[in-house]
């Protein structure tokens, strides 16, 4: 007698935001690793003017036009596509500065949107093998800072009263770059306190329904496919349509605000391996990661750089630095990646000079084909 061979039930990956800038990028590889992918996203119009399925997004991506905060949705979609492998959360309002006169906003898409998700979960019994959520180096705040007699310190929230008076930095302090196991968040804005609650809660209720959660904190993630509208993500983007403008960019503080520009191939391979790798470092009770990674390039930029390569680009007048200031900006973030490197074999490959010549080449192009005579 021959042996039947043996059958693999499909897989499904569910994606939530699925249709914004990172899932859009992942969609095409997550696409070639599971039999189904479903986006849900509520296309909302400061990302998505048209409020209509981006082209960016893979055709073999089933689209869900829905919101994570509404429970409704969850129970209309959740009978009809049978177990899910793994869901991919990307969801989230973004906006640092926004969330501060938004906070409910914030609150309910980024907290009880994650809540509104587990619960459907439970509900129609389709606990996944892992969640992969998208977190922030939000969660930092200002992070860890080294005094000048060699101590680390956390030196807290700059006040206003602080930053209208021009004073920077803290006195006596060097900012260190975040790295989860070792530096305590402490969120300087509303948005990071959101996506903090989001991590505690998806943690807890992974480990207690034995489903692995991994955790990404993502530094400042740009490259081709982001909003070209939205006033409140894309530095990058925003100097580079300054600058192509022949516009100067203007430059806060006094140039020196530090941030970690990781490319968005990168923060795609990062999340692949975090969804198909069978290797995550887990708890005591085996699930679960020890710690969130920290996603970014590993090397800090200065926002005067940044804006001094950019003018360059296109040759445009030299930045201003003006004074002007954001509250609940922080000073310096990084990231020291080590731990993706050595657990998920992940490394950034683009660095920020040829990231940032890539993604102006194709503002170039989406901009040249918006003009009148212009491609559609």
């Amino acid at each position: 007698m021959t042996a039947t061979p043996a059958t693999t039930a499909p897989t499904t990956c569910l994606v939530t935001g699925g249709a914004g800038f990172i899932g859009c990028a992942v969609s095409s590889a997550l696409s070639d690793a599971f039999d189904r992918v479903i986006a849900i996203d509520n296309l909302h119009p400061q990302v998505h003017p048209h409020e209509r399925r981006p082209r960016a997004l893979d055709s073999r991506v089933e689209f869900v036009h829905g919101d994570v905060t509404d429970a409704a949705m969850w129970d209309a979609l959740l009978p009809t596509i049978g177990n899910v492998t793994v869901v991919v959360h990307l969801a989230a309002e973004t906006g640092t500065g926004q969330s501060l006169t938004e906070a409910t906003r914030h609150a309910s898409v980024n907290v009880v949107g994650t809540t509104e998700l587990l619960d459907a979960l439970v509900r129609h019994e389709r606990l996944p093998e892992r969640i992969v959520l998208t977190s922030s180096r939000a969660v930092y705040g200002e992070g860890d800072w080294r005094a000048e007699d060699g101590s680390v310190v956390s030196p807290g929230q700059r006040s206003a009263a602080m930053l209208a008076r021009g004073e920077w930095d803290f006195p006596g302090l060097t900012a260190l770059p975040h790295r989860s196991a070792t530096v305590a968040p402490a969120p300087t804005s509303v948005y990071g306190s959101t996506k903090l609650a989001q991590e505690h809660v998806l943690r807890s209720w992974c480990l207690a329904m034995r489903v692995t959660p991994v955790l990404f904190r993502l530094q400042n993630v740009y490259g081709p496919g982001q909003s070209l509208t939205n006033p409140y993500t894309g530095i990058v983007s925003f100097f580079a349509q300054r600058a192509r403008a022949g516009e100067v960019i203007p430059v806060y503080e006094d140039g020196h605000i530090v941030r970690d520009f990781v490319y968005i191939d990168d923060v795609v391979d990062a999340v692949v391996r975090g969804v198909t790798g069978a290797s995550t470092p887990t708890e005591p009770s085996g699930h679960g990661t020890r710690f969130p990674f920290d996603i970014g390039s590993g090397t800090g930029t200065t926002i005067l750089q940044l804006a001094k390569l950019i003018a360059e680009i296109y040759g445009a007048p030299e930045p201003t630095v003006t004074g002007q200031f954001r509250n609940g900006d922080v000073r310096s973030a990084s990231a020291v990646i080590d731990d993706a490197v050595a657990v998920l074999g992940w490394r950034p490959k683009v660095p920020v000079d040829s990231g940032v010549r890539r993604l102006c080449t194709w503002i170039d192009a989406q901009l040249d084909a918006q003009a009148p005579g212009g491609a559609s």
